[in-house]
């Protein structure tokens, strides 16, 4: 099992954390969310606990909780710029649906 995480991303988990003063790395997880039943929760993890799946490529570190792994398994976390916007992208292989908004996802 494994999360990947591209340069783009990792560029920018750096820049934040040097921001912040302070962090391990960028922490994702799932909730049940939305219209198809997940959505993606990020924040900047300041300590890695037990049962914790630690990714790290490009020096930056993806933190997985034991419950989110089978959901985010295989999954590409990208940093993208369309437009005006930038945003984290997620490359999941598990998805089989997503809402219309593409807020929410199902497995």
């Amino acid at each position: 099992m494994a999360v990947t995480i591209t340069e783009s991303a990792a560029t920018h988990i750096k820049k934040c954390l040097q921001d912040r003063g302070q962090g391990e790395g960028l922490r994702v997880k799932v909730k049940p969310s939305g219209c198809s039943g997940y959505s993606y929760v990020l924040d900047f993890a300041d300590d890695i606990a037990e049962g914790d799946h630690v990714y790290q490529q490009h020096d930056v570190k993806v933190i997985v909780d034991q419950d989110a792994l089978p959901i985010l398994d295989g999954s590409e976390v990208d940093f993208v710029t369309q437009g005006l916007n930038s945003f984290f992208r997620f490359n999941n292989p598990n998805i089989k649906d997503e809402c219309g908004c593409g807020e929410s996802f199902n497995v």
